[in-house]
């Protein structure tokens, strides 16, 4: 009888655990995991923010990779973010998958050639109203999907964006705000700018920290938070999706 191989996946954390997310979830790696991971599969993390990295012998064991949010700026040249660059063009010419959460979304889009900046929108912190392209239709990992919506909401947190999107990419979603919400090439890279491991209460603290470090305004940040209220993710659409993506289902 065939024995099927463990799956095994790594986290590639662009963001260090804030003292919220440690007391409630034990860090940013058990979020992953709950959002994206299925029992009987191996879930390793790399904090690559601080350096570290899998090295380049362990990539081919991997059947996946996620990079998270970040408070970083995808198109700047700190050491680490041109390393997970790097990774990013090894993994692509490996055709290892890569599913790109918000800054991540970014950082992929900027190694494979497409075009990263400050939204001129300024800062997107809400639950927002998502179109889904024609283009989604044609991925494979769309097919897992039993129905796909006109649009899905989902919790955003950023102030960048990605204004070209790769020479061979397409652009799976969009929003009022912002015009590549997610985009793929083939069936191995996805990127998406919101967070559909978020939950509400993360995003609470987030936009506290944003206060008290003058990242943001009271009132805007007053006005973001009602509309969080006002709104609900569309958190299983978003799971399901990645979940289809990374494992082929």
């Amino acid at each position: 009888m065939k024995v099927e191989k463990e799956r095994r996946y790594a986290l590639l954390l662009a963001a260090r655990d804030s003292d919220y997310v440690i007391k409630m979830y034990s860090g940013y790696f058990n979020v992953f995991v709950q959002a994206f991971g299925d029992e009987g599969e191996k879930w390793d993390l790399f904090r690559v923010v601080e350096g570290e990295f899998p090295s380049m012998e362990d990539l081919i064991d991997y059947d996946g990779f996620v990079i998270s949010g970040s408070p970083y700026d995808a198109y700047g040249n700190d050491i680490w973010i041109l390393r997970l660059c790097f990774l990013i063009l090894t993994l692509n010419a490996m055709q290892k998958k890569i599913l790109g959460i918000c800054f991540g979304h970014q950082v992929l889009c900027r190694a494979l050639g497409g075009r990263v900046g400050k939204a001129n929108a300024g800062w997107a912190i809400d639950v927002t109203k998502v179109i889904m392209a024609e283009n989604l239709l044609k991925c494979r990992f769309s097919d897992a999907l039993e129905d796909i919506p006109q649009y899905a909401k989902i919790i955003e947190c950023h102030q960048d964006e990605v204004f070209e999107v790769p020479f061979g990419a397409d652009v799976l979603a969009f929003s009022e705000k912002t015009g590549v919400e997610m985009f793929a090439i083939g069936d191995h890279i996805l990127g998406i700018q919101g967070h559909p491991e978020y939950s509400k209460d993360i995003l609470h603290n987030i936009i506290d920290r944003l206060i008290c470090n003058e990242s943001i305004e009271r009132d805007f940040a007053e006005d973001a938070l009602a509309k969080v209220e006002a709104a609900e993710p569309d958190t299983n659409f978003w799971k399901k999706l990645c979940k289809s993506f990374l494992k082929g289902r």
